[in-house]
Formats: C-alpha cells, sequence, structure tokens
C-alpha cells in the first residue's frame, strides 16, 4: 500500500510560538482575513496581539460553529477579490470555516456545487494561503487537506472540500492556547485526536509511514491525556503533548484516512448539535468492546502491537485495557449521561453511515450496537 504525506510549508511549535504571527503578517504586507471565535477576540492571547496585528488586517469574520454552505457563500461574496490571505485563530470549526472560504473564493460556483457526497463539480487546487492556529488540540485541522462543511438545516449533509492544496501553508502550534479551557473541552477535543490517529492506526489504506506516524502522536497522547488541565509544569509538558498528538493526528488522517467511528459520526453531526469530539468519544468505547471480540488477524495483530508500544507488560486483552485506562485517566468522565437519540434519528445516521477505511466491514447490527451503547435511544 502506497500513501503520501501532505503537510504544511512551515511549522512553528512551542509555547508562546503564537508570536510568530506578528512577523509573518509585516514582513509579507498582502490583504490578510481574519477568521476566529468571539472568545477569542475576548481572550488574553488576543489583546496582547491585537494593536499591532489589526492594522495588517482587512477584516474578520466570526465563526460561531460548523459553517454551513449559506454562511460560505455570503463570505465568499462579501470578500471575494479583496482578499489574498487568510489567518485561522480558533478549533477545528474556524480552521475548517477558513479553509473552506480560502479555496470557494477562487472558484466561481456556490459551496454545494464542490461538496463531497452532493457536489457535481470537481474543486481544483486554486485557494488562497491559509495561516492556522489551533487554540484546541483535536481535530488536527491545520494539517489536513479537507474542510468539513455541515448543512443541518436543508439538505443535512456533513462533508468535506478536499484537496492536497487546502492543507494550511503555515500552522503556528502554541500550547498555551489550551491554558484555561474546561475540562470537557479539552477532553473531547484530546478524544478527538485519538480517534483520528486509532483509525489511522488500524486502517486498511494504512502502511508503515501511516502507522508509524499514528503510533508517534498515539504515544504523545497517552503521556498527555491524564494531566491536560494541570496548572503545572507537568500540565505544560501534557498541553504541548496534545498539541502534537492533534497534528500527527491530521497527518495520519490524510494518509491512511478514518473507520467506522467517523462513518458514523459524521452522518450524525449532519442532524445533530453534539460536539464532535464527544461524540467520537462515546462511540469509541463501544467500538472497542466490538474490537476486543474482533476474529479479524490483522486487527488482532495491530492491537497487541499497540499495546506492547504503549503499554509494556500489559496482562488484560489489548481493546479492553486501552478502554479502560482511557476511563481511568480521563480528566473528566466524558461518556456519562447520554445525550438523546430518537429511533427515527438512529435508523437515518445507520442508513447513511459506513466503515470508511476500517479493516472491517460492519455490519447494520454492529452500528446500531455502537449507537444504542453511546447514546439515550428512545
Amino acid at each position: 500500500m502506497i500513501v503520501s504525506q501532505i503537510a504544511n510549508r512551515q511549522t512553528f511549535f512551542g509555547r508562546g510560538s503564537l508570536r510568530e504571527l506578528l512577523p509573518l503578517l509585516s514582513q509579507n504586507p498582502q490583504p490578510t482575513l481574519l477568521f476566529c471565535a468571539r472568545s477569542f477576540l475576548q481572550g488574553e492571547a488576543w489583546q496582547k496581539l491585537k494593536a499591532e496585528t489589526e492594522p495588517l488586517l482587512v477584516g474578520c469574520e466570526i465563526v460561531r460553529h460548523e459553517a454551513s454552505p449559506a454562511e460560505l457563500d455570503e463570505w465568499v461574496a462579501r470578500w471575494r477579490g479583496k482578499v489574498a490571505r487568510v489567518v485561522a485563530i480558533g478549533g477545528g470549526s474556524v480552521l475548517d470555516a477558513a479553509k473552506a472560504f480560502a479555496a470557494l473564493s477562487q472558484h466561481p460556483l456556490n459551496t454545494l456545487r464542490y461538496l463531497e457526497k452532493v457536489g457535481d463539480t470537481p474543486i481544483s487546487g486554486n485557494t488562497l494561503p491559509v495561516i492556522a492556529v489551533p487554540t484546541t488540540a483535536g481535530t488536527g485541522s491545520e494539517a489536513t487537506q479537507n474542510a468539513v462543511v455541515t448543512d443541518k438545516a436543508e439538505i443535512k449533509v456533513k462533508a468535506s472540500l478536499r484537496h492536497t492544496s487546502f492543507v494550511p501553508y503555515i500552522a503556528i502550534l502554541d500550547p498555551d492556547l489550551l491554558r484555561g479551557a474546561p475540562d470537557s473541552v479539552l477532553a473531547c477535543c484530546a478524544i478527538d485526536a485519538f480517534t483520528h490517529l486509532f483509525e489511522a492506526y488500524l486502517s486498511a489504506k494504512g502502511n508503515a509511514l501511516s502507522r508509524q506516524t499514528a503510533l508517534s502522536g498515539l504515544r504523545a497522547f497517552i503521556s498527555a491525556w491524564p494531566f491536560l488541565n494541570h496548572d503545572d509544569e507537568q500540565g505544560n509538558f501534557a498541553r504541548e503533548q496534545m498539541m502534537i498528538a492533534s497534528w500527527q493526528g491530521g497527518l495520519s488522517l490524510s494518509m491512511a484516512g478514518l473507520g467506522v467511528i467517523h462513518g458514523i459520526a459524521g452522518e450524525l453531526g449532519a442532524i445533530k448539535d453534539y460536539h464532535h469530539g464527544e461524540v467520537c468519544g462515546r462511540l469509541l468505547l463501544p467500538f472497542l468492546q466490538l474490537l476486543n471480540d474482533s476474529e479479524n488477524e490483522q486487527q488482532q495483530q495491530l492491537m497487541d502491537e499497540l499495546a506492547v508500544a504503549l503499554f509494556p507488560g500489559f496482562t488484560l486483552p489489548p481493546a479492553r485495557m486501552l478502554a479502560s485506562w482511557l476511563q481511568d485517566k480521563a480528566i473528566t468522565p466524558f461518556w456519562l449521561d447520554p445525550p438523546p437519540l430518537s429511533h427515527e434519528e438512529m435508523d437515518w445516521i445507520v442508513a447513511r453511515a459506513n466503515s470508511k477505511n476500517a479493516l472491517i466491514n460492519y455490519s447494520e447490527a454492529q452500528l446500531r450496537f455502537m449507537l444504542e451503547q453511546a447514546f439515550s435511544v428512545r
């Protein structure tokens, strides 16, 4: 199996690396549009940058949730021909919105015409350069070639605009931007990063390069997961490691793709507003039950190798051990109090879900099992 690794042209990493943004903008002046969440504009990091950075921007768009086709079309209509560069500072929704805008501003048709699953026109690699600055460690969007777009109102679809050129030109990975985030946000974003790494590691499209990248990210995750909310040097180290895990998750999924967890989560995300990372984390636990019972030899071999690499001297079966460790070491029990799904919603999701690049083609009964274990179905 042949895979290719696609990465940023430049990646800045380390505590305080957000300070690299100002020289990047000032040394190469051009009309630049900022995408961010309102909470970032109200935070300490922006207050330190604002006075010198604002004059270098032509404007700012606030991203409140996963961008819809209608919102993207509005942004493109407002800024087409007026912007030469995009800066995205925020979580995965902000980064995806900025990447989608950067590409669509260079294409003549509306968003839905290019969107996977529903579009009728191939998208080219034409895009504005993007500087991506994640403020969460989860999606890895700063390193991926896809931009997720969600329409919950009309056609009910969650899909991507995808091209190798859409990987952000520059990524700035500053772990200090994770400080002070609520435990639920830290944990749910982190478990999203884990799921990217884990599904890419188990992918039928994987090879030695993609699995080694995923394994490196999983090691970083393991060292960080119990300490993400600590306000000390151990916490600083954990946030650094989780930022690495998230970035390597983006690299891994771009090389090897994802599996059944995201095959379900993508469809659920088209009709529910639940946090994507939380959805993946909830689905991960029943998936590990299925994995524990799997008779697929390649899955079992990969899990044995993973257990040796991450938990030397383990005694439990690898999938059971991993589920137990993730729950025992979590900074918050994200899997409790499952949110509701109606039977009709579950039927809708199962009818559209798929196993993506998993080594096994999961049955409808197995998809239902995962949903029933992860959510309150009634």
